[in-house]
């Protein structure tokens, strides 16, 4: 099923120069790429992406982290985009990510790990209409 989701390259992979690497491994493989912006986050909004973390430990760092500098937030369009986007994300904590995975290749942190993917396609809709207004996607 062809269906969006939402990939934030976060603070650190903007800083290390990772934008163009992360775009292009998901237009080599076959994603197409209806929006894409770099932006600051506000607190505002970043809270607003993260708040089914609220009330979590690590939900301040979070925030501070988000807001610390740009982002480039891109809405990916494909088949079963949501979960083949999350296998080549790799797992959180780029220390366990598997090698050949953005983050298991770039990250060596929990924290700092350089993507963000959303982990459905209900939360890929509600993440997008956070970042994106519905004018700045292609159809």
């Amino acid at each position: 099923m062809v269906e969006r989701t939402l990939v934030i390259v976060k603070p650190d992979g903007v800083r290390r120069g990772l934008i163009g690497e992360v775009i292009s491994r998901f237009e080599r493989k076959g994603f197409k790429i209806k929006a894409l912006k770099m932006i600051k986050l506000s607190k505002d909004l970043a809270m607003k992406l993260y708040d089914i973390h609220v009330g979590k430990p690590f939900f301040n760092d979070l925030i501070d982290y988000m807001t610390s500098s740009p982002v480039v937030a891109i809405v990916l369009e494909g088949n079963d985009a949501v979960n083949v986007v999350r296998l080549m994300i790799g797992q959180t904590d780029g220390r366990r990510a598997q090698p050949g995975t953005i983050r298991g290749d770039y990250s060596l942190s929990i924290g700092e790990n350089v993507v963000h993917a959303a982990d459905s396609s209900e939360r890929a809709d509600y993440e997008i209409s956070v970042i994106f207004d519905s004018s700045e996607i292609v159809d």
